[in-house]
């Protein structure tokens, strides 16, 4: 089973989470709803590829958002993909919710409820990884 390593950013604003469906483009769980997240590149931690993700997809900075948490990695298996995910979940907190640019990534966004993530067709662990930074 390969492994991989990712990081799910969660973003907050005003009690609700930002959800983004993937694109066609993506490598992985096309369609399906996720938090902002990508492969931990070989030059950086964790962290790093946190904040990176955050640029490239929504176009956010530590000027628009606060790191609130930082969870335990969560181990996914996926057997039709024959994969093991290591997801480092990440919580930030964005005050203005209008700063929010796609990139080709992410088809659309949503501001949800945490308990509403349940309801979506996600990428797998998504609702377990917010839980490791609610």
């Amino acid at each position: 089973m390969q492994e991989s390593h990712v990081v799910t950013c969660f973003i907050e604003n005003s009690g609700r989470i930002l959800i983004v469906r993937r694109s066609d483009q993506v490598s992985t769980y096309q369609q399906r709803w996720s938090g902002i997240s990508g492969y931990i590149e070989p030059q950086h931690n964790d962290l790093e590829q946190a904040w990176e993700e955050l640029g490239e997809e929504v176009g956010l900075t530590g000027q628009d958002v606060l790191l609130v948490k930082q969870g335990e990695v969560l181990v996914i298996e996926d057997p039709d993909l024959d994969r093991r995910w290591f997801i480092h979940p990440f919580r930030f907190a964005l005050e203005e919710a209008g700063k929010i640019r796609l990139d080709w990534e992410n088809l659309e966004y949503k501001w949800v409820e945490p308990e509403e993530i349940k309801r979506y067709p996600t990428v797998p662990g998504l609702y377990t990884a917010w839980e490791k930074v609610k």
